[in-house]
């Protein structure tokens, strides 16, 4: 029995490191803003970077749920991490806007690859009603990759004057999670036998509950993107603070999602999934209102600390219910899930371009409130 737990936890680690490098994905909303700041872009043209992202889960998710049932779930990670790795490579060979949007197509695509896959994967290391938590849990590990993105930014910044050394850092870990994954084990007992068509995997969406939970996730992603970009500018808007300080909002959202992860990989082991995803919508329902009407800095910062602990159990819950929902199509239902980020690409893309029409960041902070009220909508269709 020892034995056995032993050799789970040797398997859990590279797992969960992975996770971590599924978190470099957001550094795009720091970096958007620097690269705003470099080349003198619009809201509009700056809320592209994202796009240019996270529109590869829309192109690449299902195919990547087929991929998996052919070579399998650990060897799609592995090369899903490997794209990562190189990704933050080409940022390296030179600074042009051109440069930024081949590597953040590239970390798109390797990030829907490696957020289809780790999360099935998972589910071969830990079973039964352990699972949402631990994919609360890998959550968490993916957030500490979120949080520390802007401050490492930030620190080169101030100390090498060079935002950019983000990426070599990032760079070595990518690489170190390859190696790790590469020369692990892991038996996938429950791997589909044959390969499921294009029309079959969308065919799901056909399915009512499916389809609220895969809109579900394209609002989560929507205003999590949304809120990793349009906080710094909120508080440039209203307090007038320079970009340097401003992406402290971005830290503190990421820090608070990393609690929230922390605390949901705890709480959701022993109490109702549905329950704590009310209370996590209402938490983002408060901060949208204090985004509205706060004008001052420590306001705004509880507003975006109540929006990261808000959003941080989102995904997880989601992801569990449709996963349980069809267990016999996990990695078909895993491909559409992760399809949804695609909501990262269209809701960030509205909020940037109802900003520029209306000359306030108010503009992104109602495509957020939209978001948030689908959720609470969805709320009362989850299984308890």
């Amino acid at each position: 029995m020892e034995k056995n737990k032993q050799s789970n936890i040797a398997k859990l680690i590279p797992v969960m490191l992975a996770f971590f490098v599924m978190g470099f994905v957001d550094l795009v909303g720091i970096a958007s803003n620097y690269v705003k700041a470099d080349f003198a872009l619009s809201d509009k043209m700056a809320n592209l970077l994202p796009s240019m992202v996270f529109l590869w889960f829309l192109i690449f998710s299902v195919p990547t749920g087929m991929l998996m049932n052919k070579i399998g779930r650990r060897k799609t990670v592995v090369l899903s991490l490997i794209i990562t790795a190189v990704s933050l490579a080409v940022f390296m060979l030179g600074y042009s806007f051109t440069m930024v949007l081949i590597s953040f197509s590239l970390l798109g695509i390797g990030n829907a690859l490696l957020q289809v896959s780790v999360n099935p994967l998972l589910s071969n290391v830990v079973k039964g009603d352990k699972l949402t938590s631990s994919l609360t849990f890998g959550q968490f590990v993916k957030a500490i990759a979120s949080f520390i993105a802007p401050i490492i930014a930030a620190w080169a910044a101030a100390r090498f004057g060079d935002w950019k050394l983000l990426f070599p850092i990032f760079m070595t870990v990518a690489v170190l999670s390859t190696l790790l994954l590469g020369f692990t084990t892991i038996k996938e007992e429950d791997a589909a036998e044959k390969t499921s068509s294009f029309a079959q995997c969308f065919a799901l969406l056909g399915d009512g509950v499916i389809l609220l939970l895969f809109l579900g996730i394209m609002c989560h992603v929507g205003v999590d993107v949304g809120m990793n970009t349009t906080a710094p500018k909120i508080l440039m808007e209203t307090c007038g603070l320079t970009l340097a300080d401003a992406g402290f909002a971005t830290v503190l959202y990421f820090v608070f999602r990393t609690i929230g992860c922390f605390t949901g990989a705890i709480v959701l082991a022993r109490f109702s999934a549905k329950k704590f995803f009310i209370i996590s919508v209402a938490l983002m329902i408060l901060s949208v209102i204090g985004l509205f009407f706060v004008q001052n800095i420590i306001g705004l910062y509880v507003a975006v600390a109540l929006f990261g602990l808000g959003n941080s159990n989102i995904f997880p819950i989601i992801f569990s219910q449709a996963i349980r929902y069809k267990p016999d199509k996990k990695n078909e239902i895993s491909g559409l899930m992760i399809m949804g980020l695609f909501g990262g690409t269209v809701f960030p893309f509205i909020m940037g371009w109802l900003s520029d029409a209306l000359h306030s960041q108010a503009g992104a902070v109602a495509v957020i409130a939209a978001c948030v009220l689908y959720l609470l909508f969805l709320s009362s269709k989850l299984e308890k």
